[in-house]
């Protein structure tokens, strides 16, 4: 039977199903499976080859006929092959993992390793880690479990770690305010890696880009694994330059464009028609305000206050973060927040359109800004907030065609 898919709990935000279908000439399936269904699934072998992932890397071993030397030695399995109605097991995490790392020059040789997470991916990571000649590598685990230390133990003794890999799903949507460690226990941190690909920035590694550290996320482990999966699917060779072809794609495709500035900037007349050209959908956070509160802001301002308004605001915010594939403009104050600037951050890049003091606009249901002077005073104070917290800055001094080129031209040349 030619299919090929991906089991797993839950795979709800799966980008396998795009990258496999790029890379080959298959139909790719997700096919979630509860707990009780997985045994049964695998046992009757209707398919060509599988992927596996959470909970079932470790699960699918002893039901496979044989065992790739790699795999057994890691001891988790994330691809099955179904040849003549016997199943092969492999694990291309290892490859992913590995391949990452070796692209973006992460020195490991030498190096302490703290490993957050003890399942199927940690043991690809752990593997991988011992033949690039780590120092020590150290296991940390939540609970008590051999072969682990805890979080107070790791922090009281491996302060000094100089390279932490997060194989848990803490930080994964749709928990995507969480993180699996405090950072700011360790000063000697030369990089850190989450394997969690959705968020695209979890919450660990924009910790880690505003400590200066060097941060890798999970995406491009994701489509190495992938890349590596295919050959063994189809027994071919793929060029190693597709990950990073492919991951940028995703990147591109998947990633929102932000757009903050002063009330009458032009963020909503350029998302709009960015929106459009890159096939992505358009959200005004105002927009979206309105329509919860049931009137106009300057409404809700005079009855409610700021502080109520911005509490709505950051609901709504918070309820855009897992999302993908959007253009989003946000009122002028949303980036006052920095836990607002952190979620935005999560799948998006923020650009900061900034339009000359005196073409801005002001009064028209503008609770902050009713006058030219009162405009004058809220730039001036939001100014610096607008630089530090955008990753660009786009002039929009002239047509808006103008600072969509501008925009479109800074990201489709990112590479991620």
């Amino acid at each position: 039977m030619n299919r090929y898919g991906l089991i797993g709990e839950k795979l709800g935000h799966s980008f396998s199903k795009i990258i496999h279908e790029r890379m080959a000439d298959y139909t790719y399936e997700l096919i979630p499976l509860a707990k009780e269904e997985m045994e049964s699934f695998i046992r009757r072998k209707e398919f060509a080859a599988l992927n596996v992932t959470i909970p079932y890397k470790e699960a699918v071993m002893p039901l496979l006929d044989e065992i790739d030397s790699r795999a057994q030695r890691i001891g988790a399995v994330n691809a099955v092959v179904n040849r003549n109605g016997k199943l092969y097991g492999y694990n291309t995490d290892y490859f992913g993992f590995r391949c990452q790392l070796e692209d973006h020059h992460v020195a490991v040789k030498g190096r302490k390793v703290l490993v957050l997470g003890k399942g199927g991916a940690s043991k690809a990571v752990i593997t991988a880690l011992q033949d690039m000649e780590a120092r020590e590598i150290h296991i940390v685990y939540y609970k008590s479990a051999p072969g682990t230390i805890g979080y107070e133990q790791c922090y009281a003794e491996h302060a000094d770690a100089q390279l932490i890999v997060n194989t848990t799903p803490v930080g994964m949507f749709p928990n995507i305010d969480q993180t699996p460690i405090d950072l700011s226990r360790f000063q000697h941190l030369e990089a850190v890696v989450d394997v969690v690909y959705n968020p695209l920035r979890t919450k660990l590694v924009l910790e880690a880009e505003e400590r200066g550290i060097p941060s890798l996320a999970g995406l491009e482990m994701l489509v190495g694994q992938a890349k590596s999966a295919v050959e063994i699917f189809l027994d071919t060779k793929l060029d190693n330059g597709i990950i990073q072809k492919e991951t940028d794609r995703l990147m591109l495709v998947q990633s929102n464009l932000i757009f903050t500035g002063m009330s009458g900037c032009g963020k909503t007349t350029v998302g709009r028609m960015l929106a459009e050209r890159l096939n992505k959908r358009f959200v005004d956070t105002d927009a979206l305000i309105v329509e919860k509160i049931g009137m106009s802001i300057a409404d809700y301002f005079a009855a409610y206050g700021e502080a109520s308004f911005r509490k709505v605001e950051s609901e709504i915010i918070a309820s855009l973060a897992g999302e993908n594939s959007m253009v989003i403009s946000v009122g002028g104050g949303a980036v006052l927040d920095p836990k607002n600037v952190q979620l935005l951050k999560m799948n998006g890049r923020i650009f900061w359109i900034d339009r000359a003091l005196e073409l801005l606009e002001s009064g028209k249901g503008r609770p902050l800004a009713p006058t030219p002077e009162a405009a004058a005073k809220l730039y001036a104070a939001r100014l610096p907030v607008y630089a530090k917290t955008a990753e660009y800055r786009i002039e929009n001094n002239g047509t808006a065609e103008e600072a969509v080129e501008k925009v479109a031209n800074i990201y489709t040349s990112l590479v991620f």
